[in-house]
């Protein structure tokens, strides 16, 4: 276990190195995390609205849909195998290296979508690249979040762990904005502009955000947690393998906790902005606004749930976000069928903003304060990304067919979403409280241990480690 550090890695929240550091990850995970949810949501919208025209012009509309969410999904078969291997690497080499590295392969595949030729111009090989495009970004993405996670939480001083790490994540909210914000545009050009060739640009628009997001990154220092494990020569050989053998409680916790969050995602940012346009029959524009609306409310309540978790705890914070979407599922999916545009504005922008938002400002600092020190990255990648096959990849898929094979009614989907809140709600049950733990430790959260001194940051030892990330300072 590790007890102490070397002097070096921090002088303390107030020192002006450390605040530069903190100021630095903070831009640079929000501008990855920018991206990534600019890039998915961006590609959710087009999946939703555009793609089945362009790509699979050759199927009927309702049948285009779901193979046109169906490559959405693919990406989510990358996801883990991405998290797996670049979680391995960031716990050996660093979280810096790593966060470059996803952020090339995420944001240049992306940017390659927009250069895809259309099915009536390649035939079959054009949907094939769509795919490959696809299982690219999901590889980088596989690690994009949790390093952006894992470095914040890090980084962050102690008693303000849960709101400096959730800072980053107001990029999701940007980066969905952003998406969503072009396609309100778009939903306002006749189709026939629109299918041209316009909808292209908002993906070849994507390599801007990784010139910003490079620039930063390169710039930034290494993770002061991992520093510890480099000067007490901890690091692990196999993250994976200890992972597996040591972490799969927490591993298997943070999955169900994921569920309702990265699942209620999608399922509202998404499948529920094709239901209302393909299937209620409103405007185009109505759904990529409603989610703009919902970004907007996300971009508050995302660090204010993770400052509320700093007060009091990331479990009941977390607990009360799963309980926002278990209340809505079934009279959210029923107004939505009504067609009425600022009720659909209403439901999403709630069940985003309030639902979601509030899981994932929690989540922030709750997922790295899980695992320990020599496995944290691959610990986290591991939760998130299974989760994101289960929960984010297979909802928008699931949820078109249950549309499809239900002639268009809302209940199957609202079903689904009360099923994976009672996953979340009941796993928020099953996991330590984590406030305010010491992220040098080298074991695991415990329900056992660390429940009893979670509420006291400083009782492990007297104030004589401050490292400038806040820990028992």
């Amino acid at each position: 276990m590790s007890s102490g550090a070397g002097p070096h890695v921090g002088r303390g929240s107030t020192d002006p190195e450390y605040a530069a550091n903190l100021r630095r990850a903070t831009f640079a995970s929000s501008v990855g995390s920018a991206l990534e949810y600019y890039d998915f949501a961006l590609y959710g919208l087009a999946s939703a609205l555009i793609f089945s025209k362009v790509f699979f012009s050759n199927l009927d509309p309702a049948t285009g849909t779901v193979a046109s969410f169906a490559t959405f999904g693919v990406a989510f078969v990358a996801r883990p195998l991405g998290g797996l291997f670049f979680g391995t690497v960031g716990d050996r080499l660093g979280r810096k290296w790593v966060l470059v590295a996803t952020i090339l392969l995420m944001g240049g595949a992306s940017t390659l979508v927009g250069a895809l030729p259309t099915y009536d111009q390649a035939g079959i090989l054009a949907p094939a690249l769509l795919v490959l495009m696809r299982l690219l970004q999901g590889f980088g993405a596989g690690a994009e979040q949790a390093g952006a996670t894992v470095l914040m939480a890090e980084y962050a001083p102690v008693r303000r762990r849960g709101f400096f790490a959730a800072l980053p994540f107001i990029g999701i909210q940007a980066g969905t904005l952003l998406a969503a914000g072009v396609f309100i545009y778009l939903g306002t050009l006749p189709s026939e502009v629109l299918l041209s060739g316009v909808w292209r640009i908002p993906f070849l628009a994507s390599i801007l955000l990784i010139a910003i997001a490079l620039f930063i990154r390169l710039r930034l220092r290494e993770s002061p947690t991992f520093i510890v494990l480099e000067e007490q020569d901890q690091i692990a050989q196999s993250p994976l393998r200890e992972v597996f053998s040591r972490s799969l409680p927490n591993v298997f916790r943070g999955i169900g906790l994921r569920m309702a969050e990265n699942g209620g995602s999608y399922l509202f940012n998404t499948l529920a902005v094709s239901f209302v346009v393909t299937t209620v029959g409103v405007g185009a524009w109505i759904g990529p606004l409603a989610v703009a609306v919902g970004s907007l409310v996300g971009m508050v309540s995302v660090p204010w749930a993770g400052a509320l978790s700093d007060r009091f705890g990331r479990i009941p914070v977390y607990r009360f976000g799963a309980g926002v979407l278990l209340v809505l599922a079934y009279p959210g999916w029923w107004l939505l069928s009504l067609g009425n545009p600022i009720v659909i504005i209403l439901v999403i922008a709630v069940a985003i903003g309030f639902g979601v938002n509030t899981m994932l400002g929690s989540q922030c600092a709750l997922l790295p304060e899980l695992f320990g020190n020599r496995h944290r990255y691959i610990g986290v990648a591991t939760a998130r990304e299974f989760s994101a096959v289960l929960a984010g990849g297979l909802a928008p898929v699931a949820g078109a067919w249950l549309i499809s094979i239900s002639s268009g009614a809302w209940w199957p989907v609202a079903t689904y979403v009360f099923a994976l809140s009672v996953i979340t709600f009941i796993t928020t049950f099953l996991v330590p409280e984590t406030r305010g733990r010491d992220l040098t430790l080298i074991e695991d959260a415990s329900r056992d241990t660390d429940e009893q001194v979670s509420l006291r940051p400083t009782a492990t030892s007297p104030r004589r480690r401050d490292r400038g990330t806040g820990q028992l300072a």
